[in-house]
C-alpha cells in the first residue's frame, strides 16, 4: 500500500509500476511469494557462510552481526543516473580542490566564503598536512557520497564521506548474490555492472603512485587496524579482489626512506597504501604516541613524496557536518558553477540564532554531531521520547558547536520482501567514487541502505538497517 506522504520509487500514485520498475513488476507478478521468501532465506545463509559481518560497538551486547540483505532491488533510470553522475563528479572535484587550498594558500578563507574558525578550530584539520602536496595532487581517492531522495528527480546530498568510506564490499556481494539467484532478471533487464570496481580501484590507486615507484606495476597494500575492526571483512575482501597485500602496522617499517612490507625474502618497498586506519592512529611519532595501529615515521616518508596514502591524512575536514552546510559555496568557488546536487537545509548550532531555532523546534528536527558517523550520537526528533529530547537539549546547550540540525526529510521508499509481501521502507544511496590524477570513476549504482523497521528513517547497519542491490539501467 502506497503512503502518499513519501515518494514510492516503485509505484506511482495509482498503484502502477513506474517506468524503471515496469519489467521487474511484470516478472514479480508471475513469481510464487513462497519461493521468493525461500530465496531470501538462502541469501542470508550465503552471507553468513562467507562471513559478511560487521561489529557493533558501544552496546552491552556488542558483537559480530550479519547485515540483513533484501532481495528486491532498487532500480534507477539511466537519465536519472546521468544527472547524479554529473553532480557527484562536480562535488568530488570541488572537495579535492578545497582540500588542496586549505592546506596551502587558503584562498577560500581569504575570500570570506567560509569562516576561518570552521577550519582553524576543527579537530579534523591536520596542521601536519599544511604545505604537503600528495603524489598526483589527489587528496581523497575514494569517496562515498550519501544521497537521499524526496521525489521525482529530487535528490539531495546527505553527507560526504572522504576519510575512509565503507560498504563497497557489500555492494559487490549484493550484486553477486542477485546474479546467482535471479539470472533471468539480468537477461531481461539492462542492468549496468559493478564488478569492475576492484580493478578500477587498483587502476586508480596505481595512477596516484609516487613518480619514483618500483619498475613495473606499483606495489599496493591495504592497511587494516586488524581483525577486530568493524569493517575487517571489507579490508580483506578488497585486498583480495584487487590483488593487493593486506597488512597491519606490525608488517611495516621504514627502510631507506621508504615504507616497506615484511616478506619471507625481507622487506619490500610499497608505493601506495590504501589505509583504513584513522588519522590519529596512523603514525605514533606524528599523532597519537600511544597508537599501536600505525607506522612510526610514515608521515615523514609521505611528506618526502615517497609513498601515496589513500585517502590523504587530513581529508576528514571535508566530512565535517558543519562544513557541509557551506558545500554549495565551496562547489561554486572552485568550479565556477552552481551545485548540481543540492544540500539538505542545515542549521549550524554554533550560531546563536540557529541554536535558538533548533531548541525551539527540536521535536521536528534531526540533530547530528559534526564529527559523528554510523548513526551514532544523533537525535531524530519526531521519533524521540520526551526524556531523549530533554537530554539532547542539555547536550546542545552545553556544546552547541558540536552539532548541526536538519529538517526531517520525507525520504523515498522502496519495497522490501516481507512475510506478507512487499512493504515500503525508507532508503538512502552511497555511490562510490574513485579519483586519480587522470580520471574520476563513479560506480553505476552503489550501496542502497534500507531502514528495515517500519517507519524508521535510520538506515545505518549499526542501527538495524539492511542493504539492497542497486540497479542502474542502461539506455
Amino acid at each position: 500500500m502506497t503512503d502518499n506522504r513519501f515518494f514510492d520509487e516503485m509505484l506511482d500514485g495509482a498503484g502502477g509500476a513506474r517506468a524503471p520498475y515496469s519489467d521487474y513488476a511484470d516478472w514479480f507478478s508471475g513469481e510464487d511469494p513462497k519461493s521468493l521468501l525461500k530465496k531470501s532465506s538462502e541469501a542470508e545463509a550465503f552471507f553468513r557462510r562467507i562471513g559478511i559481518t560487521f561489529n557493533v560497538y558501544g552496546q552491552s551486547e556488542a558483537d559480530e552481526r550479519l547485515i540483513p540483505f533484501d532481495i528486491v532491488p532498487r532500480i534507477i533510470a539511466a537519465q536519472e543516473w546521468r544527472t547524479l553522475e554529473r553532480g557527484i563528479e562536480q562535488r568530488v572535484r570541488a572537495i579535492n580542490a578545497f582540500l588542496a587550498d586549505i592546506y596551502h594558500r587558503q584562498e577560500i578563507l581569504k575570500a570570506g566564503r567560509i569562516p576561518a574558525e570552521i577550519i582553524q578550530n576543527n579537530e579534523a584539520f591536520l596542521p601536519q598536512m599544511v604545505g604537503v602536496a600528495p603524489p598526483g595532487g589527489v587528496y581523497t581517492h575514494i569517496v562515498g557520497t550519501d544521497l537521499v531522495r524526496t521525489g521525482e528527480n529530487e535528490f539531495y546530498v546527505l553527507e560526504d564521506n572522504c576519510r575512509t568510506p565503507s560498504g563497497v564490499s557489500y555492494m559487490l556481494e549484493n550484486r553477486e548474490t542477485m546474479l546467482q539467484m535471479f539470472p533471468e532478471l539480468f537477461t531481461r533487464m539492462r542492468v549496468k555492472p559493478v564488478s569492475s570496481y576492484p580493478a578500477e580501484l587498483r587502476r586508480s590507486l596505481s595512477e596516484a603512485a609516487p613518480p619514483n615507484f618500483n619498475e613495473g606495476k606499483p606495489s599496493l597494500a591495504v592497511l587494516t587496524p586488524g581483525i577486530h575492526n568493524s569493517a575487517y571483512f571489507e579490508h580483506s575482501f578488497l585486498a583480495d579482489q584487487m590483488g593487493a597485500e593486506l597488512v597491519e602496522a606490525s608488517d611495516l617499517r621504514i627502510v631507506d626512506g621508504r615504507v616497506a612490507m615484511r616478506t619471507i625474502r625481507g622487506y619490500k618497498p610499497l608505493d601506495v597504501i590504501y589505509r583504513r586506519v584513522d588519522d590519529d592512529y596512523l603514525d605514533p611519532l606524528n599523532f597519537n604516541p600511544t597508537s599501536l595501529l600505525g607506522v612510526p615515521g610514515i608521515m615523514d616518508v609521505y611528506r618526502a613524496g615517497n609513498i601515496t596514502i589513500a585517502n590523504a591524512p587530513g581529508t576528514g575536514i571535508a566530512d565535517d557536518k558543519a562544513l557541509y552546510s557551506y558545500m554549495p559555496d565551496i562547489v561554486q568557488f572552485y568550479t565556477g558553477e552552481k551545485a548540481i546536487l543540492q544540500n539538505v537545509p542545515t542549521w549550524r548550532c554554533s550560531e546563536p540564532d540557529s541554536l535558538k531555532y533548533v531548541l525551539d523546534n527540536l521535536a521536528e528536527l534531526v540533530v547530528k554531531e559534526v564529527h559523528g558517523s554510523g548513526g551514532y550520537g544523533m537525535l531524530v526528533g519526531p521519533a524521540a521520547s520526551k526524556k531523549e529530547l530533554s537530554e539532547f537539549e542539555a547536550k546542545l546547550r552545553a556544546k552547541p558547536g558540536n552539532y548541526i540540525a536538519q529538517p526531517t526529510l520525507a525520504l523515498s521508499t522502496v519495497p522490501i520482501m516481507t512475510q506478507k509481501g512487499l512493504a515500503p521502507r525508507h532508503v538512502d544511496l552511497r555511490p562510490f567514487v574513485l579519483v586519480s590524477p587522470k580520471s574520476v570513476y563513479i560506480t553505476a549504482g552503489g550501496l542502497t541502505r534500507v531502514a528495515l523497521k517500519e517507519g524508521s528513517l535510520v538506515v545505518n547497519s549499526s542501527q538495524g538497517g539492511g542493504t539492497k542491490d542497486t540497479w542502474v539501467l542502461g539506455d
